[in-house]
C-alpha cells in the first residue's frame, strides 16, 4: 500500500527533475544537436603553430636533417591525428555524453533530498507529526516501572585502547531502570593487555550494580557482524525487546533511550531510531571531540553534515528507510530476527539490514534533535580506509539484494524505485563515477583532444547547482567549502575504485579494516596524535594521488602552454595540488584554517 510520504517523496522527486529540465532549457544549456559523427572536424587549427615549432626544434639547424626529421615528425603526427580524431575522440566523446546523462541524473537527486529537507526544516516538521511518541515515567520513580522495556545495549569493539573507558561509561550512566537494562561489550581484541583492560572496566561497572555483560570470541569471523551476531545468540537477548548499538568511540547523552525507545513503543511497524552523530560543541554544549583540529576534520564534518541533514532526513520524511548507520541507533529485536539477523557477506552490515528489515515492511525513524557524541577519523589514511568500506559493501551489496527488492511483496512499487534508484544506483554507483570519470579524468585529456566536446552546462552549470545545493544546508561552512570541493575531487578516485571492486567484487571487497581512535582527551586547537611507529617511505606516502597529481599539472602545464579553445588549467591546478598535499599526507595531522 503506498503511504502519503511516499507519494509526496515521488511528487518532490517528479518536481526536482522538472525543475531541472526547465532550468536547463531556459538557459539554453541542454543541446544535443552537436552530432557525434562531427567531433572529427574543427580543431586542427590548435595544431597549426604547435607542429611546425615542434619540427623546428627537432630539426635544428641543418636543412637537409631538418627536412628529414620534418617528412618523419609530419608523418607521426598525421599518425596521432588519424588515431586521435578516428578513435580517441570518438571513445571519449560517448564517456562524456554517458556522464551528461549520469550528472543529469545525479543533480536531480540532489535537488529532490535538498528539497525535502528544506521543506522539513520550513515547517519544522518532526518524526512526532508522523510517529506516535509519548514520554515514559522518571527512571528513578517506582510507579511505571512496569511500563519500561528490556533494552540491551551493544558495543562491539577491537583493540579499543583510547576509546573503551568513554563508551562503556556512556552507556552504564544512561538513564533507564537498572533491572531493565544490559549492557553487552562485545570484545574482539586481540591485544591481551587491551583485552585485560577492558574486562576490568566491566567487572568495575558490574560492582557498581550495573547489568553488564562482557563476551569474547575465538576469532574474528564476520568482523563487526559477527560481534554482533555473537551477542544476539545469548540466551539473556531473548527477554531483550529492543537493542541499541553504539561502536567504541560513541557516548551517549543520559536521556538517549528515553528519547527514542518511546517511538518503537509506540509504533509497533517501526524497526529502528536513528539518532544523528555530533562531532564538536556547535551540536552539544560543553563538547569538543576533533571536528575543528585539522582541515581534515572540518572537511568529514561537511560530509557527514549533508548525509544526515539531508539524505537521511529525506529518507525518513517521504519513505521512512534510510540507511542504519551502524551506531547511534535503536533497534526492535524481532526486526532484526525478521530479517535474518546479521550477515558478514559485505563490509556494510548496518546497511545490509536495513535493507533486509525494509523488504519485509518495517519502518525508520531518522531523529535528528538526539545526537550522540563521536570522533572523525584523525588521519588521511583512516579516512580512506573508512570510505573505501563503506563505497565497496554499499556498491557490492546493490549487486547481492537488486533482485530481493525487485521482487520484494511487502513494499510499494515507488519505495523499490526509490531503494534501487535513488538509494543504491545513483549514491552507491553513480555519484563515485561520473564525479571521477568527468572531473579527473575526460575533462584534463580534454585539453590535448580538441575533437572532443564536452557541453558547458556539463562542467560548469550541473557543478554550480551541486555546489549551491550543498552550501544551502551548511551555511556555516561556507568558507571552507573550496577546500570541500578540491578534497572531494581527491576522494572520488578511491570511492569509484572501491565501487568498481565492490561491483566486480575484486580482489579486498570483503576487506575489513578498523578505523583507529585517538579518544577525546585533547584540546580544540590540539591535533592528537597517534603512536608514532617507523615506517617506509612507501608507507607514509600515498602513490595513486601523487600519481593523479603529475597527470593532472601535466594536463594543466600543456593547457596553459597550447592554449586551444578551452581553459581549464587553473582549475587542473588547483586539483593537481590538492592531490599532491594528500599524496604526502599534508592535512591529516596538520592543524589549520582555525
Amino acid at each position: 500500500m503506498v503511504e502519503a510520504g511516499e507519494i509526496g517523496g515521488a511528487a518532490v522527486f517528479a518536481l526536482a527533475a522538472a525543475a531541472a529540465l526547465s532550468a536547463a532549457s531556459s538557459l539554453g544549456a541542454v543541446d544535443f544537436r552537436r552530432p557525434l559523427a562531427a567531433v572529427g572536424g574543427g580543431g586542427a587549427f590548435e595544431w597549426d603553430g604547435v607542429v611546425p615549432w615542434l619540427i623546428g626544434v627537432l630539426g635544428g639547424g641543418d636543412e637537409a636533417a631538418a627536412g628529414g626529421v620534418s617528412v618523419g615528425v609530419a608523418a607521426w603526427y598525421e599518425v596521432w591525428v588519424r588515431v586521435r580524431g578516428g578513435v580517441i575522440a570518438p571513445t571519449l566523446q560517448v564517456a562524456v555524453w554517458v556522464c551528461m546523462v549520469m550528472s543529469v541524473m545525479l543533480v536531480v537527486e540532489a535537488t529532490f533530498n535538498s528539497a525535502v529537507s528544506l521543506g522539513v526544516k520550513a515547517i519544522g516538521w518532526r518524526p512526532e507529526w508522523r510517529f506516535k511518541w509519548e514520554p515514559l515515567a522518571g527512571a528513578d520513580e517506582e510507579k511505571g516501572r512496569g511500563e519500561y522495556p528490556m533494552v540491551m545495549v551493544q558495543i562491539p569493539m577491537y583493540n579499543e585502547l583510547e576509546v573503551y573507558k568513554l563508551s562503556i561509561g556512556a552507556a552504564c550512566e544512561l538513564k533507564w531502570p537498572k533491572d531493565k537494562l544490559i549492557v553487552q561489550v562485545l570484545d574482539d581484541s586481540t591485544d591481551p593487555f587491551i583485552k585485560n583492560l577492558v574486562e576490568l572496566e566491566c567487572e568495575s561497572w558490574a560492582s557498581k550494580g550495573v547489568n553488564i555483560k562482557y563476551v569474547t570470541r575465538s576469532s574474528r569471523k564476520g568482523f563487526k557482524a559477527g560481534a554482533l551476531k555473537k551477542g544476539m545468540e545469548c540466551d539473556y537477548t531473548k527477554q531483550c525487546e529492543y537493542i541499541a548499538i553504539f561502536d567504541a568511540d560513541f557516548q551517549p547523552e543520559p536521556d538517549f533511550l528515553l528519547r527514542t525507545v518511546p517511538f518503537l513503543m509506540h509504533n509497533p511497524n517501526v524497526a529502528l531510531v536513528q539518532a544523528r552523530w555530533a562531532f564538536g560543541k556547535d551540536f552539544i554544549p560543553n563538547f569538543a571531540v576533533n571536528d575543528t583540529t585539522s582541515l581534515l576534520t572540518r572537511v568529514q564534518k561537511m560530509f557527514f553534515d549533508y548525509h544526515f541533514k539531508v539524505e537521511q532526513e529525506a529518507g525518513s520524511a517521504t519513505f521512512a528507510f534510510f540507511s542504519f548507520n551502524g551506531t547511534a541507533g535503536v533497534w526492535r529485536t524481532t526486526a532484526i530476527n525478521e530479517a535474518g539477523g546479521w550477515k558478514d557477506r559485505t563490509t556494510v552490515e548496518d546497511m545490509d539490514l536495513a535493507v533486509r528489515a525494509s523488504l519485509n515492511g518495517w519502518k525508520f525513524i531518522y531523529v535528528g534533535d538526539i545526537r550522540v557524541k563521536s570522533e572523525l577519523p584523525s588521519t588521511y589514511g583512516a579516512y580512506c580506509r573508512q570510505q573505501f568500506r563503506w563505497a565497496c559493501g554499499g556498491a557490492n551489496l546493490f549487486r547481492k539484494i537488486a533482485m530481493d527488492v525487485l521482487v520484494a511483496k511487502d513494499i510499494s512499487l515507488l519505495k523499490k524505485f526509490y531503494m534501487l534508484y535513488s538509494f543504491f544506483l545513483v549514491r552507491r554507483v553513480v555519484a563515485p563515477m561520473v564525479a571521477c570519470v568527468l572531473y579527473n579524468i575526460i575533462v584534463p585529456l580534454s585539453v590535448m583532444i580538441p575533437e572532443l566536446f564536452i557541453p558547458i552546462w556539463g562542467v560548469a552549470y550541473i557543478p554550480m547547482a551541486l555546489l549551491i545545493i550543498t552550501t544551502i544546508r551548511n551555511p556555516r561552512n561556507l568558507h571552507i567549502m573550496p577546500f570541500w570541493i578540491l578534497f572531494e575531487s581527491v576522494m572520488t578516485v578511491l570511492r569509484m575504485r572501491a565501487a568498481l571492486t565492490g561491483l566486480m567484487e575484486l580482489s579486498g571487497f570483503n576487506k575489513w579494516t578498523v578505523t583507529k581512535k585517538i579518544g577525546s582527551s585533547v584540546e580544540d586547537t590540539q591535533v592528537p596524535l597517534l603512536p608514532k611507529t617507523r615506517k617506509r617511505l612507501r608507507d607514509r606516502i600515498n602513490l595513486p594521488e601523487i600519481g593523479f597529481s603529475v597527470f593532472l599539472i601535466f594536463c594543466a602545464s600543456y593547457n596553459l602552454i597550447f592554449h586551444g579553445k578551452t581553459s581549464y588549467y587553473f582549475n587542473l591546478y588547483l586539483q593537481g595540488l590538492a592531490f599532491l598535499l594528500l599524496g604526502f599526507n599534508f592535512t591529516g595531522n596538520f592543524a589549520c584554517c582555525q
